[in-house]
C-alpha cells in the first residue's frame, strides 16, 4: 500500500485544493519582509532555543536529548474552553500556561527527584503518578491527562525494547540524517502518527515528530548527532496557534463561512476537511515565506544565512504567544487530539 505524501507534499496538494483556507502571496511577502531585520539575530538562529527559552534545558547532553523527547510526546493540545480559566503551573516562582506548563511540570518533577525523564519511570508510571506530575495551580488540569499516561506509558516501553531506553540511540541511529529520524520517530512510536485523507490522498503533517528532531536538533545545537545535513526539509508543526498568527499577518485567508464556525468556538474534528485545509495550508504558507525570505537575504548578497522553516516556526510561535493581546480578534482552531 502506497504511503502518504511527505508533510511538504502535503501541504502543496492541500494549498492547491483548499476551499476555505487561502494562502496571500502578498501577505506572504509581507511576513518575510517583517522577518528580514530578524534574519541574522538570535531570534533566527538555532542558539535562540536555549538562550531565548529559560525553561528549555541548557546542556548537550543524553539527558537533555531524553527531556527533549519526553517532553514532545507529550507536546499536544494544551489550549482551555475559557482563556480566564486553564491549567498553570508554578515554578521556581512563575507561573507557565500552555506548552510552557508542560516544561515546567518536567523540571519541576526533576527538582523533586521523580526521574520523569527515564524510559524506565515512565515506561510503568500510574495515573496518579502523572496527576501528580502535571498538577495544576488552578482547579484545571491538563487537558487529556489519562491520553498523557497511556502515551507515556507505551512510548516508555518501546524506547526500552528498541532502543536500550534512551532516545540518544534512536538519534545516533539516524545517520545525521533529519528524514531518517523523523521516519525512525514515526515507524517507532504510533502516538507520532499525524496521518490524515485529504480528497482521496493520505496526506501526513507529523507535528510532534517534526517538532522532535528540530528540537533535538537545537538542544545539540546542530552539532554532533544533531547535525542534520537535510535539516531544511523539516517543515513548520501545524498546529494551533500557528494559523492564527498567519491570518493576523495576512498571510492566510478564511473564508467568511469557516471564520464564522471559529468566531462561535465550534469544534473541528482531527481530519475534517477544513481543519486539514488551515493546517496544510498553513504548513504551505511558512514554506513560501521562507522561499521569499531566502530571496531577500539573496538580494541583500547575505550568503551565509541558515534560515530555514525549523527557526521560522520557532520565531512565529514566540511572536504569537507575545501578540496575544492583539490577535484576539482572529479565533485559533479548536481540536481536541493528541498530534498537536
Amino acid at each position: 500500500m502506497e504511503g502518504p505524501l511527505t508533510p511538504r507534499e502535503s501541504a502543496k496538494f492541500i494549498a492547491e485544493h483548499s476551499e476555505d483556507v487561502l494562502v496571500d502571496g502578498a501577505g506572504v511577502r509581507r511576513v518575510a519582509e517583517l522577518l528580514l531585520p530578524k534574519a541574522f539575530g538570535p531570534e533566527l538562529c538555532v542558539e535562540g532555543w536555549k538562550s531565548m527559552h529559560e525553561l528549555n534545558p541548557q546542556a548537550t547532553d543524553e539527558a537533555s536529548v531524553n527531556w527533549v523527547f519526553v517532553t514532545d510526546t507529550l507536546n499536544f493540545s494544551f489550549w482551555s474552553e475559557h482563556e480566564e480559566h486553564k491549567c498553570l503551573v508554578r515554578y521556581k516562582g512563575k507561573t507557565y500556561s500552555g506548552y510552557w506548563s508542560l516544561c515546567a511540570a518536567i523540571n519541576r518533577a526533576l527538582d523533586e527527584g521523580i526521574p520523569i525523564t527515564s524510559a524506565s519511570f515512565y515506561a510503568t508510571v500510574s495515573l496518579e503518578q502523572i496527576q501528580y506530575v502535571l498538577r495544576s495551580e488552578t482547579d484545571i488540569p491538563m487537558p487529556l491527562i489519562e491520553e498523557r499516561h497511556r502515551i507515556l506509558n507505551e512510548t516508555g516501553k518501546i524506547l526500552l525494547e528498541k532502543f536500550g531506553g534512551s532516545f540518544l540511540n534512536c538519534v545516533q541511529n539516524s545517520g545525521k540524517s533529519a528524514q531518517k529520524l523523523m521516519h525512525l520517530v514515526v515507524e517507532n512510536f504510533p502516538s507520532y502518527r499525524d496521518v490524515t485523507q485529504f480528497k482521496g490522498k493520505g496526506v501526513s503533517f507529523y507535528k510532534r515528530a517534526q517538532i522532535l528532531v528540530a528540537d533535538i536538533w537545537s538542544v545539540l545545537e546542530g552539532k554532533g548527532y544533531g547535525c542534520f545535513k537535510d535539516i531544511s526539509s523539516i517543515t513548520m508543526f501545524a498546529d494551533y496557534r500557528l494559523p492564527q498568527v498567519l491570518v493576523h499577518l495576512g498571510a492566510l485567508k478564511y473564508s467568511d463561512e469557516l471564520l464564522k464556525k471559529l468566531l462561535k468556538g465550534e469544534m473541528l474534528l482531527y481530519g475534517d476537511k477544513q481543519e486539514v485545509e488551515i493546517r496544510g495550508c498553513s504548513v504551505w504558507c511558512v514554506e513560501l515565506i521562507r522561499d521569499c525570505l531566502l530571496e531577500l537575504i539573496g538580494e541583500k548578497d547575505e550568503t551565509s544565512s541558515m534560515i530555514n522553516s525549523v527557526l521560522l516556526d520557532y520565531y512565529l510561535w514566540d511572536y504569537a504567544r507575545d501578540h496575544r493581546a492583539d490577535m484576539k480578534r482572529i479565533p485559533f482552531h479548536r481540536t481536541r487530539c493528541i498530534y498537536y
